[in-house]
């Protein structure tokens, strides 16, 4: 991992080794990653590229009402009332982490330009005014059809911890759940490019 730099008006963290932060990437955090982080407040954006179409990738990702279907720290997820936005979920949290739930809103669930966003408005944790971004750009990777994923946060920093110190807690959180997506998103493209083979 390359350390972050700052970009866009936040800190930029590159998940990609030995690559800077390249240009598209900086376009699309400027146009859709715009948090105005506080004194009191730290905000970050990683990358990741996936090897799997956009639409797979998004089919995860848009689950509002089932983020267990990637995100490895979820154990049950409950929405209250019809998905949209403004929608509510109570999410708990498997052990391990300093927190057993979380309540969070749908800010912005954009089909067409796969944006989802989220705000946590409640929960025994210490993510106060917690938000964030997620989108998704198609690409080529390898010659094949791939997926670049940008999440973002803005998060208070709790008192007595540092702003790098809540940064990289938030980050590690973001890095596994976008290694599980790429690893769920790849395992089902791999399935899709498999075709039956006919024996008559």
């Amino acid at each position: 991992m390359v350390g972050p730099t700052t970009a866009a008006g936040g800190w930029w963290s590159e998940e990609m080794s030995g690559a800077g932060l390249r240009g598209m990437e900086a376009d699309y955090v400027r146009r859709f990653h715009k948090h105005e982080p506080r004194e009191n407040q730290c905000s970050s954006a990683l990358v990741k590229h996936i090897k799997a179409p956009i639409h797979l990738v998004w089919s995860l990702v848009r689950r509002f009402d089932q983020p267990q279907k990637y995100k490895p720290f979820v154990s049950r997820c409950v929405v209250q009332g019809d998905l949209e936005i403004g929608s509510v979920r109570e999410v708990n949290v498997k052990s391990g982490l300093p927190a057993t739930t979380s309540t969070e809103r749908l800010e912005l669930l954009d089909d067409d330009e796969h944006i989802l966003s989220i705000k946590i408005v409640g929960g025994d944790h210490r993510l106060k005014n917690y938000s964030s971004i997620i989108t998704l750009h198609p690409e080529i990777i390898d010659g094949r059809p791939g997926t670049l994923v940008i999440e973002s946060f803005v998060v208070d920093v709790p008192d007595g911890n540092t702003n790098d110190e809540t940064c990289y807690f938030v980050e590690a959180l973001i890095k596994c759940n976008l290694k599980s997506l790429a690893d769920i998103s790849e395992r089902l493209a791999v399935q899709d490019h498999i075709e039956p083979i006919d024996l008559h």
